[in-house]
């Protein structure tokens, strides 16, 4: 069995976002108990509903945001508790992120060339001339022009820009990316490039991923294994295969009906599964079962508990109905 190259237990991610300094304190619990471990070399799919919790989730585990309690275990050594930045520098290297909008996440004044050879800077890695080698053969590894090296950002289309925040991503090549809504702003034909592209660097450098995405079929076609968010929880998770032709939690049988068929036939026979009520807020979630409030099996046990995330065969779920 291969080992685990990440490993979250537990971990909370809450922001203070009180108004003023008489008002009452307000919580938000934007990641809120979640648990999950990543293989090496496989990839996890995070899947859920805008606000739920993914990106959060995903800067977290990169400490953009500092957990507010829990344990993050890359490669065996405690990251979560690690307070001085310059104290998760070695850790930098290994564990890196892919940002979602190919337009904000790269510099307008920066070229090419010193975007992607920015990390190799900080990190003080080479010297100058084998840094402008190493980011040539950076761009060719992402299906970009060397003589694109002195461009500016705004000369690229969605997709190529895609590319350059990739290439910067392998600079101090990573054992661990995580990848944050990496197509969502990319037209479909791009989008299969970009897969494309994070599983052939894969297969070449053994890379783990998280792959986080609102489209349950794109984390399957990508993924090992899966995790469904709702409300900042973890509801299911494990094998993307089992998962997708058999959901057990409610919430998850809900996205998975709401994933068009090509094939008119097959679509005319498949029944949606309609959520009513709207998504409540992570300042006020509901006692007992996040999902509650929307699940149309709820009983009384689901407003007075929360339920635990329990083995029920080969994978676990959060659900008082379920096992």
């Amino acid at each position: 069995m291969a080992e685990n190259i990440l490993e979250v237990n537990n971990l909370c991610k809450y922001f203070d976002v009180t108004s003023g300094a008489f008002a009452p304190k307000q919580v938000l619990k934007a990641v809120d108990n979640v648990s999950f471990s990543v293989q090496k070399g496989e990839t996890f799919g995070v899947v859920g509903e805008s606000g739920c919790g993914k990106t959060t989730l995903g800067r977290t585990i990169v400490r953009l945001y500092s957990p507010t309690s829990g344990s993050i275990r890359f490669k065996g050594e405690e990251i979560a508790s690690v307070k001085r930045e310059k104290d998760f520098m070695k850790h930098r290297k290994s564990l890196q992120m892919i940002f979602q909008d190919p337009y904000a996440s790269l510099n307008p004044r920066m070229t090419v060339g010193e975007i992607i050879g920015e990390p190799m800077t900080i990190h003080r890695m080479y010297s100058a001339s084998e840094r402008r080698d190493r980011v040539v053969d950076l761009l060719k590894t992402v299906g970009l022009n060397p003589d694109h090296i002195s461009r500016f950002p705004h000369e690229f289309s969605g997709g190529q820009r895609q590319r350059i925040g990739i290439a910067r991503t392998l600079a101090l090549d990573p054992e661990f990316i995580i990848c944050d809504e990496p197509i969502s702003a990319l037209d479909v034909s791009i989008q299969a490039q970009i897969i494309n592209l994070l599983e052939q660097l894969q297969q070449e450098r053994g890379i783990s991923y998280i792959f986080i995405a609102h489209d349950i079929s794109m984390v399957k076609h990508i993924s090992q294994s899966i995790g469904v968010m709702y409300l900042g929880n973890i509801v299911e998770t494990g094998n993307c295969n089992e998962i997708y032709h058999n959901p057990m939690h409610p919430y998850t049988q809900a996205l998975l009906s709401a994933v068009p068929i090509p094939d008119p036939d097959v679509a005319k026979s498949k029944s949606r599964i309609h959520l009513t009520g709207e998504l409540p807020s992570p300042l006020n979630p509901p006692s007992g079962c996040p999902f509650r409030t929307r699940c149309p099996h709820a009983k009384e046990i689901c407003s007075e508990c929360k339920p635990e995330l329990k083995q029920v065969g080969g994978r676990k779920v959060a659900c008082h109905l379920v096992g």
